[in-house]
């Protein structure tokens, strides 16, 4: 399985509302619910409305579209992370899943999932 890996450095947050967020920016995620509206997007991206941000992540996408009856691709890699201390955010899109991990381990991360079998592309 294929790990593209995103040269980008993200951020996390928490905003007020998605007035002035850039929807025509490469990434863009906003998450609504009941309780907040959030957004993940490229640093550089961050809108001057937030409440809360988190800076400093660094990410890959699995490659390909992954079908919905697909079982334990996002599990096995949050395992194999989890067992070496590595703590992920993860976004999944209707296509794919974005695995963000803070930037100090993120070489480390993708060093460990090539050893275990899974082929880092740029």
């Amino acid at each position: 399985m294929e790990i593209k890996k995103l040269n980008q450095n993200f951020s996390v947050c928490k905003v007020m509302d998605y007035s002035l967020v850039n929807l025509n920016a490469e990434y863009t995620f906003i998450e609504k619910t009941d309780e907040e509206k959030s957004l993940v997007c490229v640093t550089s991206d961050v809108p001057p409305n937030v409440i809360q941000r988190d800076d400093g992540w660094k990410g890959f996408r699995i490659q390909g579209i992954l079908d919905f009856s697909l079982i334990g691709i996002l599990a096995k890699i949050a395992e194999i992370l989890a067992k070496n201390s590595i703590s992920i955010f993860v976004i999944s899109t209707y296509n794919t899943d974005y695995v963000l991990i803070k930037k100090e381990n993120y070489q480390k991360a993708l060093d460990i999932l090539e050893q275990s079998g899974y082929e880092i592309v740029e």
